[in-house]
């Protein structure tokens, strides 16, 4: 496995550059550069390789010529985010957000026979709540099986 680049390592790009530029610009206008230390300094953001080169060269200036100016300087040491890759879980959130639902109809049923069957004239009523929860909860339970096997 390769290591990753450190920020400071990395190949700084153009665009990078110019907001360097600029904001050594803007430290000149404001006078915590010279123009020949401007100069200088132009010059070798444009030849640096790295970001790390292009902090050095901004590394001294005070930042309110930074929050003065519209240009912001890029994150030069802040690493590049890691690609995220999705967790692969099987399906199990699903299906326990399935699972919840048909636990919940099939309490909700349930209590419904219990009052029917307690308050009702006809006394015992048939198990009519077991139409309901028998075969989504087949139908989950060889789910839940099929994803164990699976690990």
């Amino acid at each position: 496995m390769t290591q990753p680049v450190r920020p400071e390592d990395m190949r700084a790009s153009d665009a990078e550059r110019e907001l360097v530029q600029q904001w050594l610009h803007r430290a000149h206008g404001d006078g915590s550069l010279d123009l020949a230390e401007f100069d200088l300094r132009v010059s070798r953001a444009w030849q640096a390789r790295t970001r790390g080169d292009l902090v050095v060269l901004t590394a001294d200036l005070p930042r309110t010529a930074l929050t003065q100016s519209t240009v912001v300087p890029p994150p030069l040491l802040v690493p590049p985010p890691l690609p995220v890759v999705p967790r692969r879980n099987g399906g199990r959130t699903a299906m326990k957000v399935l699972t919840t639902i048909w636990l919940s109809v099939s309490a909700l049923n349930f209590a419904l026979w219990v009052l029917v069957s307690l308050l009702g004239d006809e006394g015992f009523v048939h198990p009519w709540f077991l139409w309901v929860a028998l075969p989504a909860g087949s139908v989950l339970g060889v789910v839940w099986l099929v994803l164990g096997r699976d690990e």
